[in-house]
């Protein structure tokens, strides 16, 4: 596999900030996935970052935890060249942040709780080239089975209009719309489950269609200028509209399942595409059909305070995906779980720097 040319290598000086990150909660997410790949590797992206080039930084993050920032940072710089990557039809790459929503629900459905969250249907089955019908739309990765075969899933409002009613597929009920919506579109959350229990709900599935975000019909039909469209703004003008929830969001055609999932450790999300716990501020979404997950990612938005009230500057481990994540310097910040972390993982739209720290391991085989 070639090692993409896009890649400019820089040296560790040129990272701005690298010296004042600390990044010894990136190395222990970066070891998280150091472990998982001992049952199942990663793929390796387009971009040409074999997978195999990680195993000597694997192996030593297995068998050394760093016990501090010092020890973290020269374990990167040790088995790491930064490369800068280049973004694709823009100037600098850009960043979104997403969070695990934390929310009230109800094991059963009352008065108050009434929207439900559906598990994966049985009749829902995964597709790809081998198996498409003739004709369908290739993006769909999800189709029903029929007596007659295979066709297109049920959308949104289908769904939400009944059409998997009476099949037992509730795990949990929601009291407001707009909130299942966003777990929706997280793909995750902690419930509060009114007995008093904590519970996790993560991805199992989707329909299939195109995701459509309301940010984007709300600006298209001016009810929101573009550049003030936030989770925030969002939120508020369903408040201030609720005869038109149902209106726009369900224009959003995708509808996702869910399943249950354990809350081993609270400090820590949900376990996502790589197959490990997202970490706060330090696992990043990236485009998976082009880069390998577990590669460490510098990312630098001055413009974004967010998080700590300083530039944003961080190491992050690539750990997860979405479907609106494309493009080479593209990426998706995990905030954390709850109100706060929402907070901030709503008004991240930043112009950000990437570079990708390439294994040396990698670099001394050449681009080849």
């Amino acid at each position: 596999m070639l090692l993409s040319p896009a890649f400019a290598p820089v040296g560790f000086a040129d990272l701005p900030g690298w010296l004042e990150d600390n990044q010894l909660a990136a190395f222990d997410a970066f070891r998280r996935s150091a472990f998982h790949v001992l049952t199942r590797p990663y793929r390796s992206g387009a971009l040409g970052v074999a997978f195999d080039a990680f195993a000597p930084a694997y192996a030593e993050a297995r068998e050394r935890p760093a016990v501090n920032g010092a020890e973290a940072r020269d374990f990167f710089e040790r088995h790491f060249q930064p490369a800068l990557v280049p973004p694709e039809g823009r100037e600098r790459g850009f960043v979104t942040g997403f969070y695990e929503p934390e929310v009230d629900a109800s094991a059963i459905k009352t008065e108050v709780f009434r929207v439900p969250l559906l598990s994966r249907p049985a009749d829902l089955v995964d597709i790809d080239d081998q198996n498409r019908p003739a004709g369908m739309d290739p993006y769909l990765a999800f189709a029903r089975l029929t007596p007659e075969g295979l066709v297109e899933y049920f959308d949104r409002p289908a769904i939400e209009q009944g059409a998997l009613s009476g099949k037992g597929l509730e795990i949990a009920w929601f009291a407001d719309p707009v909130d299942a919506f966003f777990v929706h579109v997280q793909g995750a959350a902690r419930l509060n489950m009114t007995d008093g229990s904590l519970r996790r709900v993560t991805y199992a599935a989707k329909s299939g269609q195109r995701f459509t975000g309301p940010g984007g019909i709300l600006a298209k039909i001016g009810e929101i200028p573009l550049e003030k469209v936030t989770m925030q703004s969002i939120r508020a003008w369903f408040k201030a509209n609720p005869d038109r929830v149902d209106e726009i969001l369900r224009q959003n055609r995708s509808y996702i399942f869910f399943r249950h999932a354990e809350v081993d450790d609270p400090a820590l999300g949900p376990i996502a595409a790589a197959k490990v716990p997202l970490t706060p501020g330090r696992s990043v979404a990236v485009d998976r059909l082009l880069h390998t997950f577990g590669t460490p990612f510098y990312i630098a938005a001055t413009g974004l305070k967010a998080f700590d009230g300083k530039p944003f500057a961080r190491l992050m481990i690539a750990q997860d995906t979405g479907s609106a994540i494309t493009g080479p310097a593209r990426g998706d910040l995990f905030a954390g779980s709850g109100f706060e972390a929402g907070e901030i993982a709503g008004v991240v739209r930043n112009d950000a720097d990437f570079f990708a720290l390439l294994p040396k391991l990698l670099l001394a085989g050449g681009r080849s």
